[in-house]
């Protein structure tokens, strides 16, 4: 397998235009087929904490894993303006599975940002299509780095990293880390490995009040062997490897935002079926209650703002993808902090309507079985991973300076 390093003459990218409304009425009605099926036992797979096997199988069958594929190696050839859409109905049911698919299309896409050249991209991309691979990874920069330590023609793989989310139940994950050693020594090498190979041991230590079925938890590297069939790329830092991070950043926006419209949804059915009503409301039912009325109204009219810039940024990703190794420090930067402005807002509203839905569904919808909670947990666990203050902040010094924060797997 070749590496050398990719430029904008030898490289090129599957993505190219936009979803067309065929395509997009397609997967949406898979997505909500999926997410109904998900929906009879969301409750007790939250409460049970247990890994998301069956999900994750039904992601497979659906043929949602080889979205992004194109099809002329096996996938649906599908947009990201698709996918995006696509995450975002699931998280209105269960937005773990949501994350581990729309984490699995991303890490899938490495083999773009990062491959060395076309025919390594296209033999990953192949392979996880014949194999109907769900895929996730081991970035997470918080941790300590990976250590990859030359031995003989490959490397070991030695290490620990947190918040290997789907890990558990994926068929490969992702990974990198500084080469020591041997021909790549000093380079950054983005490899990809089963999940099950010898030395790799999933911790199971995730136990948070949300997210439960995500299989966060953290995954231990002892002596793994990484060989050159593993290696995915180098990366350079140059912008279009980077690009992927908004698209994460994204991704998470959309999910934000079905949470509230999940949420939303979850209080209306609620709201309708109450008996009777407040007795100074002077209705006779809480769904006529004008208080009630303005509650929804606020909170309805916050989601749908959210929503459109969700709209416009998710088509915006499927140009910024097409430029491939023609992006620009400044293309990638203006993305960069749309995506900010959305991940902003998509916080501050899918927390505010996870929360106060309760104040128009009543005492009564905070039994444990009515599960009206799972969203508010959701979105308060994982929006502490990556503080909306420095997103404000980001957002705020460019308006004011043009400033833009250094390129990071957060930014």
């Amino acid at each position: 397998m070749t590496l050398a390093p990719p430029t904008a003459t030898d490289r090129t990218t599957p993505w190219h235009g936009h979803a067309s409304a065929d395509e997009l009425a397609h997967w949406s009605a898979i997505a909500r087929e999926v997410a109904d099926a998900l929906a009879v036992d969301v409750v007790e797979r939250d409460r049970a904490n247990s890994l998301p096997v069956a999900p994750v199988q039904l992601l497979r069958d659906s043929g949602l894993a080889n979205l992004l594929v194109p099809a002329d190696l096996g996938g649906a050839g599908a947009h990201w303006e698709t996918a995006f859409a696509v995450t975002r109905i699931i998280a209105r049911v269960d937005a773990s599975i949501a994350q581990i698919l729309g984490y699995s299309w991303l890490n899938q896409a490495c083999a773009v940002f990062y491959g060395a050249d076309d025919a390594t991209t296209a033999a990953w991309l192949r392979r996880s299509a014949e194999a109907n691979w769900v895929w996730s990874d081991s970035f997470n920069p918080v941790s300590p780095d990976l250590s990859l330590v030359a031995d003989g023609a490959g490397y070991r793989l030695n290490g620990r990293k947190a918040f290997a989310t789907g890990a558990a139940v994926a068929d490969v994950v992702i990974a990198g880390a500084v080469a020591e050693g041997g021909e790549r020594d000093g380079q950054f090498l983005v490899f990809a490995v089963e999940t099950t190979r010898d030395g790799i041991r999933h911790v199971g230590d995730w136990d948070n009040i949300g997210y439960r079925a995500s299989a966060s938890g953290g995954i231990q590297y002892t002596d793994v062997p990484i060989g050159t069939d593993d290696l995915v790329g180098v990366d350079l830092g140059e912008p279009f490897s980077t690009v992927v991070t908004p698209g994460v950043q994204l991704l998470f926006g959309n999910v934000y935002l079905g949470i509230a419209q999940g949420a939303l949804a979850q209080a209306r059915e609620i709201t309708r079926a109450r008996r009777n009503s407040w007795f100074l409301s002077g209705v006779e039912r809480y769904a006529d209650d004008p208080v009630t009325h303005r509650v929804f109204g606020e909170l309805v009219a916050r989601t749908a703002a959210v929503e459109a810039l969700a709209d416009r940024l998710d088509q915006a990703y499927d140009a910024a993808v097409a430029l491939g190794f023609a992006t620009t420090e400044d293309d990638r930067a203006e993305l960069e902090v749309a995506v900010a402005a959305l991940k902003v807002v998509s916080t501050e509203v899918g927390l505010e309507v996870a929360n106060r839905v309760f104040e128009v569904t009543g005492a009564s919808s905070t039994t444990t079985a009515t599960g009206l909670d799972l969203h508010w947990r959701n979105i308060r666990t994982h929006s502490l991973h990556d503080p909306v203050d420095y997103k404000r902040i980001e957002v705020g010094a460019h308006f004011l300076n043009g400033t833009v924060q250094p390129v990071s797997l957060y930014t």
